[in-house]
């Protein structure tokens, strides 16, 4: 499993807007081969989101990165003035996952 994590600083009041532009823009993340799930997540500020992505694997994030589908799903509203600065991207293996009910497990 690897996870893509991008932490966003918006700006004051902009959190509603912030929110509405991902809610209403087409990721294309489900033609994606890879691809697990993805959340967005909002700090307890109100002022910090972070994008949270799965997938199984290292390979398919960066080929979806080098997608047409990646292209499609960045090409929404611009972001200039809602953001506080460029979004800071984490990148994650796991080497222990645990499923409701079930054991922990290694990679």
């Amino acid at each position: 499993m690897f996870i893509a994590m991008n932490r966003f600083q918006i700006a004051p009041g902009k959190g509603e807007e912030f929110e509405r532009i991902w809610a209403e823009r087409e990721s294309h993340l489900d033609q994606v081969p890879g691809f697990v799930r993805f959340a967005l997540l909002r700090g307890d500020d109100g002022g910090e989101y972070v994008s949270h992505s799965t997938w199984e694997d290292r390979e398919a994030f960066v080929a979806w990165t080098e997608s047409d589908a990646f292209r499609q799903g960045h090409a929404g509203p611009s972001l200039m003035g809602i953001l506080q600065g460029p979004p800071q991207i984490a990148l994650y293996e796991a080497t222990l996952t645990q499923e409701a009910g079930g054991p922990a497990r290694g990679t």
